[in-house]
């Protein structure tokens, strides 16, 4: 059982790395579209973290799986997104007396190119930029910097997502 549970583990790991195809089976958005393709997004920011890309690609593709109801199919998608994450930075916003940062910004931005293989008309290539300010010093004590993280993710996810429906 202990073997089948991490074989398990393994594939589902293995799946959300590599490029993820899914196909319509809820309710239809556009009656010629049935699946869309969300490429690996790398991460060709100056400053890099680790986790950016893969964090960024697994939410892109949670989302469209719980916002359209798609499942995966094996062939090429009718939609496409690709791109990369372009920007990664934390600036200090405001400073002390001591001229130590007071607050941080730190701002995530990723380009994006949509392709309606089906509709060329909808194809869009765009950046999209969001930044989340935070108290220098409870960066320090942790989980402040990935909460940050997180909430630009979605807000990013959610921006790509709408302007792509809005297309179809």
């Amino acid at each position: 059982m202990k073997k089948l549970n991490y074989t398990i583990l393994f594939l589902l790991v293995f799946a959300t790395q590599s490029c993820g195809i899914y196909s319509f089976t809820g309710t239809n958005l556009h009656p010629d579209v049935k699946t869309v393709q969300i490429d690996y997004f790398p991460n060709n920011a100056v400053l890099v973290e680790p986790s950016l890309s893969q964090e960024f690609t697994i939410k892109f593709q949670d989302l469209f799986t719980t916002q359209t109801n798609l499942t995966l199919v094996k062939s090429g998608g009718d939609l496409q997104f690709e791109g990369e994450i372009t920007g990664y930075k934390i600036n200090p916003m405001t400073a002390t007396a001591q001229q130590t940062a007071a607050q941080n910004r730190l701002t995530i931005t990723v380009n994006v190119r949509f392709f309606n293989n089906k509709l060329e008309e909808d194809n869009f290539e765009k950046t999209f930029s969001h930044y989340y300010d935070y108290d220098a010093n409870a960066q320090l004590t942790g989980g402040t910097l990935d909460d940050a993280f997180n909430e630009i993710l979605e807000r990013i996810t959610q921006d790509i997502f709408n302007a792509s429906v809005a297309k179809w």
